[in-house]
């Protein structure tokens, strides 16, 4: 750098930016722009989302029943006498989870597997936690298992998995049925199509 010449880098700027594009979805122009924002219009705001993010770090566990995630020992959805117990849904991730409660079609149980078979990403049987839900199983209470992974091609292979390694304790395997779109993830099907998947599943 020549004399006179000053450096508009600012290291703390590039760290928020870097760490904003960790979200899906925003690339690095939209991450820069959201840090701008904060900055400049909302440090408030951006003092909210430090404190909120500490906290749900600080906080939130997996559930010990059906792993999603709760600030508690075991989730309010587990703790519910009200739930069918009987029944337990597979699902990949909480945000799918999150999706089947709202669509009001579903009374039962959940175990939620926080990833999909992906053996190109690393992800085999024990990554998705199939030895645990074999356990839970064992326990005799659940009669049906709902099988309520994506539509995509790695949901479909964990389904399949998830089913051939569940036959020999002799439960009903559903599937849900095709109202949900091939390849769609369940976070962004609408509630109404997910209420009538669960209402029409299959056999698995």
């Amino acid at each position: 750098m020549s004399l006179g010449q000053t450096s508009t880098r600012v290291p703390a700027l590039d760290a928020l930016v870097d760490a904003l594009r960790a979200l899906p979805g925003v690339g690095p122009k939209t991450a820069a722009r959201m840090a701008y924002h904060l900055l400049q219009h909302d440090r408030d705001a951006a003092q909210a989302l430090h404190e909120s993010l500490q906290r749900a770090l600080l906080t939130i566990r997996r559930c010990s029943l059906c792993n999603t995630y709760t600030e508690a020992e075991v989730c309010a959805t587990c703790a519910d006498e009200r739930r069918d117990r009987r029944q337990l849904c597979i699902v990949e991730t909480p945000a799918d989870q999150s999706a089947v409660e709202q669509s009001m079609g579903y009374r039962g149980l959940y175990f939620v597997l926080m990833g999909r078979l992906s053996p190109l990403d690393g992800m085999g049987p024990k990554d998705i936690g199939l030895d645990r839900l074999v356990q839970r199983l064992r326990t005799g209470a659940v009669e049906e298992i709902i099988l309520a992974t994506n539509f995509t091609n790695e949901g479909e292979a964990t389904a399949h998995v998830i089913a051939e390694t569940l036959r020999p304790l002799d439960l009903r395997i559903t599937r849900l049925a095709r109202g949900v779109p091939s390849g769609a993830e369940l976070e962004y099907v609408d509630l109404g199509t997910i209420a009538r998947a669960l209402v029409d599943r299959r056999g698995a």
